[in-house]
């Protein structure tokens, strides 16, 4: 092997080819950029908490199926994805058995605003969220990776001083004047 040249030791020195992150993983790069997700460790957390809820399944499958214990459990599991919004039907753990990370990435806020045709495209939700423009409750968000559940997901609305929200009233013909001296 050749003895490798200054500027080559210095980028070696700065890259280190053993720990390095593996990018071949193309389910979760498809998923980055469908979700627009900027951050690669939410997805990392969700895909890690979905293996959890995963080996939670397999574990409550152990149980005997007549066990008043694992029909508790199985119900409690259940009600609280439906309520999240992560499954379809509180009916059986079949659904929560395969759970992607992707229904995580589904319950984002920026997906819920495309959902509700508050914006056209995820990367427009994204920054009305960042630039503080929508609210869900009463509480302004800026963090796109906020999840949404069920019970919330009507809340979600535009900030009173948006100007969005202003466009919005004035094409419906609703705009009243008296919001615009902010009293």
């Amino acid at each position: 092997m050749r003895q490798l040249k200054h500027h080559e030791q210095k980028l070696l020195k700065r890259v280190d080819l053993l720990t390095w992150k593996r990018e071949a993983n193309l389910r979760e790069i498809k998923v980055l950029r469908r979700y627009h997700i900027q951050d690669r460790e939410d997805y990392v957390r969700y895909n890690r908490v979905a293996g959890m809820v995963t080996a939670l399944v397999a574990k409550l499958r152990l149980l005997p199926p007549d066990s008043a214990r694992r029909a508790q459990l199985s119900q409690l599991l259940l009600d609280k994805l439906f309520r999240m919004g992560l499954i379809d039907a509180a009916s059986s753990l079949a659904k929560a058995e395969h759970l992607p990370a992707a229904a995580f990435c589904r319950r984002r806020l920026p997906v819920v605003l495309v959902r509700l045709r508050m914006a056209q495209t995820m990367r427009e939700a994204v920054t009305f969220v960042e630039q503080g423009q929508v609210r869900v409750g009463p509480e302004t968000v800026t963090d796109p990776a906020l999840l949404v559940p069920r019970s919330v997901e009507d809340w979600v609305t535009w900030v009173d001083s948006s100007a969005i929200r202003r466009s919005v009233a004035k094409y419906n013909d609703k705009l009243d004047d008296f919001e615009l001296l902010g009293l």
